[in-house]
């Protein structure tokens, strides 16, 4: 029983194009004078931040941001929602962030961000959900236990 081949007469679906990706829209500032405050935070970092009509300069406990987190990565997490809704650039942002350590407080600052966007445009709401800033990341240290040189590390076990 030999397979009987059979010539294609038939040409490929024709594969439909891809709608284009929406572009993302500019938003408008804010009015001049109003300001819009959130509280974020990550592990025992607590960040209050101010978010107003600018031009794009961020301090952190009166610094400027790249001075204060100094490492790449944690000025890009800070970051994060304001290259995700496309406001970089429309606001000036007054950050104070007190506790914990920096990576900790970068995450304080995108989670205050995120809430202060969320009051400026509930339409940016989705966008920032789907992307887990506006959910607050409660992991914290384990307390150590007493007996124990850590959290859950023991002292080396003796037989003799």
């Amino acid at each position: 029983m030999a397979e009987e081949e059979t010539p294609m007469t038939e040409a490929p679906a024709a594969v439909a194009p891809k709608p284009a990706a929406p572009e993302k829209k500019a938003m408008m500032p804010p009015p001049e004078g109003i300001q819009f405050h959130a509280v974020g935070r990550r592990k025992s970092s607590v960040a209050r931040v101010y978010l107003r009509r600018g031009n794009g300069q961020m301090t952190i406990n009166g610094r400027p941001a790249t001075e204060y987190l100094f490492r790449e990565i944690n000025h890009m997490i800070s970051l994060q929602p304001l290259e995700l809704t496309n406001t970089r650039h429309i606001f000036d942002i007054h950050v104070v962030v007190r506790g914990g350590g920096l990576t900790g407080q970068a995450g304080a600052i995108r989670h205050g961000i995120s809430r202060a966007l969320e009051k400026f445009e509930p339409e940016l709401r989705g966008p920032l959900k789907k992307a887990g800033f506006l959910t607050r990341d409660s992991r914290v240290v384990e307390r150590k236990k007493y007996g124990r040189p850590g959290a859950r590390k023991r002292f080396q076990f003796s037989k003799r």
